[in-house]
């Protein structure tokens, strides 16, 4: 067999390899993790057979369109460089594939849990002062026209009113 062939035979045997034994672990592992997301079984565990099916799709699909080397392979070197490079790119996919999988569904369970609270995540501290009178209505002290009696200066800023628990 030509040394081309050698290297596809390889290339599909270790993609192959390498896609089922993550997608296994990953289904195994995962399922854990489903359950905690969805709280529920059933419904985890039939996420986790379709994320597989998907995985196996996606994967498989990128290994056979990866395949294709244009260039003679020449020497051994040659194939094992080939060979490290399209192996590489197969495992970069896995692994981008699993963290997008863990992100989507982490981002899915914090928003199910931000629904499911019955309290505000951060207690209150305090009361923001209130003025004691109404907007719109005079100040304490002040004079019928905008006068302050004699010897007070107007004020810009409201009294202060200390916070109240």
């Amino acid at each position: 067999m030509d040394m081309k062939v050698w290297m596809y035979v390889v290339y599909l045997a270790v993609s192959i390899g390498l896609t089922i034994w993550v997608a296994r672990a990953l289904a195994r592992n995962g399922l854990i993790f489903l359950e905690e997301v969805f709280a529920d079984e059933r419904l985890a565990q039939a996420v986790n057979s379709l994320l597989v099916v998907g995985f196996y799709l996606l994967n498989l699909g990128y290994v056979t369109v990866a395949m294709k080397h244009a260039d003679p392979v020449r020497s051994t070197s040659q194939a094992m460089e080939e060979l490290s490079l399209k192996i590489g790119l197969v495992l970069l996919v896995l692994g981008a594939l699993h963290f997008f999988n863990v992100f989507a569904l982490g981002r899915y369970r914090r928003n199910r849990l931000r629904q499911l609270a019955t309290h505000p995540p951060i207690a209150p501290v305090g009361r923001l002062p209130m003025p004691s009178t109404p907007y719109g209505s005079q100040l304490v002290g002040s004079q019928p026209g905008g006068q302050q009696p004699s010897g007070q200066q107007p004020s810009a800023e409201p009294p202060a009113n200390p916070p109240t628990r």
